[in-house]
C-alpha cells in the first residue's frame, strides 16, 4: 500500500489534470508552473496593499480610463464570452495579460472568496500611499513578471 504522502501527491496531480482539462481554447499566452506561482505571488501582494482590480467590470472600466497594469486572467471561464474581449482591450492599450489555469487559484490570491474571471495588478494604488520600501518590492515583483509575459507573448507571435 502507498503512503499517504504518495496518495496527497496523486490526488494533487489528478487536480492539476482537471484543470487544465477546463482550459479555453483562447487560454493563450497561458503561464506555466513557476510563471503562474510568481503571478499568483505579485497578485496577492497587490491585494495587500490595494493595487488590484477585480472582475470584468472593474478591469474593463479601469483600462477605459487608462490605468496601466498587468491584467491576469483565468482561463477556465465558463461561457468564454464572458471575457473574450478583456485581452483585446489590453492589447489596445499595449497592458501586457496572462491566462492562469484556474479562477478558484486567482481568487484566492486576490483575497476573495467568489472564483474570480480576471485582475488587473495595478503598478501603485488609486487611493493613498504605501511606504517606499513595500513600493519597490511592488515594482520589482511587477517588473519580472511583467518581462516574462512579454518574453513569452514575443516568442507566440
Amino acid at each position: 500500500m502507498g503512503s499517504d504522502s504518495e496518495n496527497e501527491r496523486n490526488a494533487q496531480k489528478e487536480r492539476e489534470k482537471k484543470k487544465l482539462l477546463a482550459l479555453a481554447p483562447i487560454a493563450k499566452p497561458l503561464a506555466g508552473k513557476k510563471l503562474c506561482k510568481h503571478t499568483l505571488k505579485l497578485v496577492r501582494r497587490a491585494a495587500e496593499h490595494k493595487c488590484l482590480k477585480r472582475g470584468v467590470k472593474e478591469v474593463v472600466k479601469s483600462i477605459r480610463r487608462g490605468n496601466k497594469g498587468l491584467c491576469v486572467i483565468a482561463g477556465n471561464i465558463s461561457p468564454i464570452d464572458v471575457i473574450t474581449h478583456v485581452p483585446i482591450l489590453c492589447e489596445e492599450a499595449n497592458i501586457p495579460y496572462i491566462y492562469v489555469p484556474s479562477k478558484e487559484d486567482l481568487a484566492n490570491a486576490g483575497a476573495t472568496k467568489r472564483p474570480t474571471c480576471c485582475v488587473l495588478v495595478l503598478s501603485k494604488p488609486t487611493k493613498g500611499e504605501i511606504a517606499k520600501e513595500e513600493q519597490e518590492k511592488l515594482k520589482g515583483d511587477y517588473d519580472q513578471v511583467a518581462s516574462d509575459i512579454s518574453e513569452i507573448a514575443n516568442s507566440m507571435f
